[in-house]
């Protein structure tokens, strides 16, 4: 994973625990690299998940609901950093269709070896949007927290419905309903 995003993780942690917490959680982890991340750099998934565990113990908060919840704050820093391109879809279902070809390739040119999960659109409609992801580090409640934050970032009231289509969660339906 490229280090912006553990950057990002633990400006959140420290934002909403303090300092205390992103080092307690740093030092428990047991992590290849002592928790020093550059934006540019590319580290072990695991870490994450290390970290996020080490938060969890600490706060008591579900894991899920961690990587949920940092999700839809980093999609909040995306959208700040990234305003006019993502403003540019015009609303968040158009957005999300467009990740895969657009914003996936985007990332590529600037981090060739970035592993990215895939996303596909199953189905679409005025109402509602389907689409699958696939990731092999199977981070789908991040995945569901950044929908959300695209929802949240442009304004529009969902219904998130997540449903595992094989086993070990590599494979993930994610059915977005708007609201009345």
């Amino acid at each position: 994973m490229k280090g912006l995003i553990f950057c990002e993780f633990l400006e959140m942690v420290e934002d909403k625990f303090g300092y205390e917490i992103v080092d307690h959680i740093i030092e428990n982890s047991n992590l290849p690299s002592k928790g020093v991340y550059t934006s540019v750099g590319t580290y072990s998934h695991q870490e994450m998940f290390a970290l996020v565990a080490q938060l969890s113990a600490k706060t008591k908060i579900p894991i899920s609901k961690l990587f949920y919840t940092y999700g839809e704050y980093v999609f909040g820093v995306f959208g700040k950093a990234y305003k006019d391109m993502i403003l540019a879809y015009g609303n968040a279902f158009d957005f999300l269709c467009r990740v895969e070809d657009t914003i996936h390739v985007q990332v590529l040119k600037l981090y060739p070896e970035a592993e990215l999960p895939r996303i596909e659109v199953r189905s679409r409609s005025d109402e509602t949007l389907e689409l699958i992801y696939y990731s092999q580090r199977r981070m789908s409640d991040f995945a569901e927290g950044l929908i959300q934050g695209c929802m949240n970032y442009f304004d529009e009231k969902v219904k998130i419905v997540k449903e595992a289509l094989n086993e070990d969660q590599s494979e993930v339906l994610f059915t977005i309903q708007k609201k009345a």
